[in-house]
């Protein structure tokens, strides 16, 4: 007597048996016109929402901690408890070798914290300081470009949580953004606060190793700029440019706070609405939204270690991008590689090879009574209801991941997170089989058993409707890790994205100061800016202005030197 099967998850089923394996058959599953059939929920003309923004927290949540992407898209919209391990060693650039009393700026590379290394006693040497971490230091993670003083979306987030709004204006507040930061986090016991590792008391957690009176970093007057500081501080940040990224920095992200969270920050949908990504910023969140955020990252940050699935959301992300961004570019590529306006046995070769990649990626989830309607090319039932057949194999491979994750151990940030998850699968794979099915129907899979004789211009159009379902697809995705340089860079050049501040406008710099300190303009209530002003040695070593580079609201990949002659933003200005 056969056993009653349940359809009310995406479990495969044992029961159906074939050549002494378990295999998940297509029966196992009931027709289509059943009002119970879970199948009804997996139609293949069903895109995610106009304002849907899983696929956005996806690709941020995929980008943390990664200097690429984050050059990129700079505008962060997450926030993330993390730590930084005992014995990480941490570079300061400074005047003295003092550490300061308060507040301060340190970097995890010292090609970067160098450039920040001065003397004001004499023009000979400078001081970089070296400190470990003596313990687990407790910080919060901005991502985007956090650490670029500009007034153009880098530290919306910060902004928020140091004084509840957005202050485009003070961009070069960082001193006072810095301390209200520190206050604010000192009820959750941060120590630090991570765009650089911004640490809140240099007397706590860490401990130093050295301070050193280096030779000079900045080449001498009158000399040719052999060598180029800036360069190097950025291809140390480079050096982490795709994934892990920074790895001296864990994030927790069963933690996550994200601005894409429609949930969290409903304010957000219709401030981003017809907006490409490069320019979604936080500027009109409603104050119930930040009360909302920051008392959510307040509930973070108290939490007791251990309350969360125990998942790793990064792993799982990572292992879907991998599966499936270079095959898209290659099903691209096979796309792109023929003339589909010229009716010839090119068009047709070129389409069965696409098939094959697409029915590569679906191998997992096609099921072996997976059969069409009909393989007829001339067939005229060749609309998405003539698809309902591979509907099995568009479940199967949107809920394969996530399909046994139970949501009731999850944390509020590991719901949001299994949602976007779930949301990016479930279109990549909608897509994926409409275009399997399709070429099914056409008569180019090989596996299908056609016999027929293929439909030129059926095949021409197949290819067009293909080029532009994959171009959609890749365009919503918009994965960082497809943004290469082409041709790639020879051996004495790297490939590079426009990076803060080379090539970017600079903010207004502060009226002139009374009494040592800077009075900026700062709306609605005057605050004193407790950063002296910049004279003396600093002043001089100021490069004269640079060059706006062209694409530095959406910055491209493209070649530069790492060797002399390097470009003229990276030349050293004795």
């Amino acid at each position: 007597m056969q056993r009653k099967r349940s359809y009310k998850t995406a479990r495969i089923s044992p029961q159906c048996s074939n050549f002494g394996k378990e295999v998940c058959c297509a029966t196992d599953f009931p027709p289509a016109d059943n009002d119970h059939d879970t199948l009804a929920n997996w139609q293949l003309d069903t895109p995610p929402g106009i304002n849907s923004t899983g696929h956005l927290i996806f690709e941020t949540v995929n980008s943390l901690l990664q200097h690429w992407p984050n050059t990129r898209m700079r505008n962060g919209h997450n926030i993330v408890p993390g730590k930084v391990p005992p014995g990480t060693l941490l570079y300061r650039g400074s005047w003295n070798s003092s550490l300061p009393p308060g507040p301060g700026w340190t970097a995890t590379d010292p090609e970067h914290s160098i450039l920040f290394c001065r003397n004001l006693v004499s023009e000979n040497g400078c001081w970089h300081l070296t400190l470990i971490s003596t313990r687990p230091l407790k910080v919060v993670y901005f991502d985007g470009s956090s650490a670029a003083k500009a007034p153009f979306a880098t530290m919306d987030s910060q902004d928020i949580i140091a004084w509840g709004d957005v202050q485009p204006s003070w961009p070069l507040e960082e001193m006072d953004r810095i301390e209200d930061l520190c206050k604010w986090g000192r009820e959750y016991d941060v120590d630090g606060f991570v765009s650089e590792i911004m640490l809140c008391n240099f007397t706590s957690g860490v401990r130093l190793v050295s301070a050193l009176n280096l030779a000079g970093p900045v080449m001498p007057r009158n000399s040719s700029p052999k060598s180029s500081c800036m360069f190097e501080a950025m291809y140390a940040g480079s050096l982490h440019n795709q994934y892990p990224g920074e790895t001296r920095i864990q994030l927790d992200l069963s933690g996550l706070i994200s601005f894409y969270d429609t949930e969290l920050v409903p304010s957000l949908v219709a401030a981003r609405f017809g907006k490409e990504r490069w320019d979604h910023r936080l500027l009109n969140i409603s104050r119930e939204d930040v009360k909302r955020v920051r008392a959510r990252l307040g509930e973070v940050l108290s939490r007791p270690t251990g309350q969360s699935s125990g998942i790793d959301w990064q792993g799982l992300i990572r292992v879907i991008v991998d599966r499936y961004s270079e095959r898209l570019q290659f099903v691209r590529y096979l796309l792109n590689s023929v003339d589909t306006d010229v009716n010839d046995w090119n068009v047709t070769d070129y389409a069965i090879k696409t098939q094959l990649q697409l029915r590569n990626l679906l191998v997992p989830y096609i099921l072996v009574n997976t059969t069409p309607p009909s393989i007829d090319p001339k067939t005229k039932g060749t609309g998405l209801d003539a698809l309902d057949w591979a509907r099995p194999t568009y479940r199967l491979c949107a809920t394969t991941h996530t399909g046994m994750l139970k949501d009731d151990v999850m944390t509020t940030s590991e719901k949001v997170l299994l949602s976007a998850v779930r949301e990016t699968t479930r279109e990549i794979c909608r897509v994926l089989t409409k275009m399997w099915g399709l070429g099914v129907l056409a008569g180019v899979d090989q596996f299908m058993g056609t016999v027929n004789e293929l439909d030129a211009e059926a095949i021409q159009n197949l290819m067009k409707r293909w080029r532009k379902e994959v171009d959609e697809l890749m365009a919503w995705l918009d994965w960082s890790v497809w943004v290469k340089c082409r041709p790639a860079c020879g051996p004495e050049e790297i490939c590079y994205l426009t990076t803060w501040p080379i090539g970017f406008p600079l903010p207004p710099l502060p009226p002139l100061p009374q009494n040592g300190y800077c009075v900026p303009l700062l709306p609605p209530q005057p605050r004193q800016c407790k950063v002296p002003m910049v004279t003396g040695l600093l002043a001089q070593s100021v490069p004269p202005p640079l060059e706006i580079s062209g694409d530095w609201e959406r910055p491209q990949p493209r070649c530069i030197r790492r060797v002399d002659p390097y470009e003229s933003s990276f030349r050293d200005h004795p």
